[in-house]
């Protein structure tokens, strides 16, 4: 079955982290974390509808400019959500530069920015571009405890870790994994087209099997009659993004909540575990340490990356680190 969300490193695992998540049908994207990325397009950025921060040192901060610049002209809004102080952060941020030349016949961009504690989205902010990006307070989002951001079709799960300041995990989970199968929609005589997305999203939202859905040419079928025969239906997908975690038993006990059967984990591996003592001074995990989490969480895939240069002359040694470890019970592993 085809994945709604295609997952990928924005960089090399040399260089800024980030995780560019995909949304096949939806036109739009979103990101975990915002340093460089300079290696995506305009076109790949303006899609970007939310970025899920998990701290603001600057390898994870840096590409918001480029971010910000691109999004002034388009008409609808940015969502940033980030550790406690983070709506303060970019409201300084945005402050830094001049707005003069807008007015009220500017496009009213939108940029939100939002604070989550590691339970719950606790302070949130908007900054209109008619308004010369102003702050203006409002009410955060109510989730459930845990869940950074729901929609019909997933939610964003999230834990704080524990790297001196909070650093925010992220799991993006797909509420129902919906494919169609082409030679079934041959044998009921109806065309491929958008309108299957729209049947996909009735289906995620649990609409009734009774409800109608529309077909080009002026037709309608029952939501449960696509279901039975034309739509596979299994549970959705689960990408995990973890980074800049101190290497002690707290931190490795909320990422394998997080991380749990995940389909893929995107995870740090920062320094081998013969220099695990740089790892504790500097709060981050071995690679070791990384494959033991991925292989005791069952995920399916894993990939490392947030790699110290200090292993450029030997630049696959931490990847397979991460892959003997992963692999000491598990023979699923992707490989390197």
């Amino acid at each position: 079955m085809s994945w709604l969300v295609q997952p990928r490193l924005v960089n090399d695992p040399f260089s800024d982290p980030g995780v560019y998540l995909d949304f096949r049908y939806g036109r739009r994207a979103i990101l975990f974390d915002l340093g460089d990325v300079s290696t995506l397009s305009a076109r790949e950025l303006l899609r970007v509808s939310h970025v899920f921060v998990s701290h603001t040192h600057v390898d994870h901060m840096a590409g918001f400019d480029r971010l910000f610049r691109l999004c002034l002209h388009r008409p609808f809004p940015l969502t940033l959500i980030g550790p406690p102080g983070f709506a303060a952060q970019i409201e300084h941020r945005i402050r830094g530069f001049t707005w003069n030349l807008l007015d009220e016949n500017s496009v009213d961009f939108c940029l939100r920015a939002m604070d989550y504690d590691g339970s719950r989205l606790t302070r949130a902010a908007e900054f209109h571009a008619r308004e010369a990006f102003a702050r203006r307070d409002i009410e955060p989002p109510t989730f459930p405890k845990g869940v950074a951001w729901k929609e019909d079709e997933f939610g964003i799960d999230a834990v704080a870790l524990d790297h001196g300041i909070p650093s925010l995990a992220f799991a993006l989970r797909e509420v129902l994994q919906v494919n169609v199968w082409g030679e079934a929609l041959d044998d009921l005589n109806l065309p491929a087209g958008p309108w299957l997305n729209e049947a996909k999203r009735a289906v995620r939202i649990g609409l009734s099997d009774d409800h109608s859905v529309a077909v080009p040419g002026g037709r309608n079928i029952r939501l449960g009659d696509l279901k039975e025969r034309a739509l596979r239906v299994a549970p959705g997908q689960v990408v995990v993004y973890v980074t800049d975690a101190a290497p002690h038993p707290e931190n490795r006990a909320k990422i394998l909540g997080l991380a749990r059967q995940a389909d893929q984990l995107f995870i740090e591996a920062v320094f081998l575990e013969r220099d695990r003592p740089l790892a504790v001074a500097s709060l981050h995990l071995t690679a070791q340490e990384s494959g033991s989490i991925a292989r005791e969480a069952e995920v399916r895939n894993v990939t490392p990356f947030h790699h110290s240069a200090r292993y450029l002359s030997e630049p696959d040694a931490l990847r397979q680190e991460v892959f003997e470890s992963f692999r000491a019970e598990n023979q699923g592993a992707e490989r390197p």
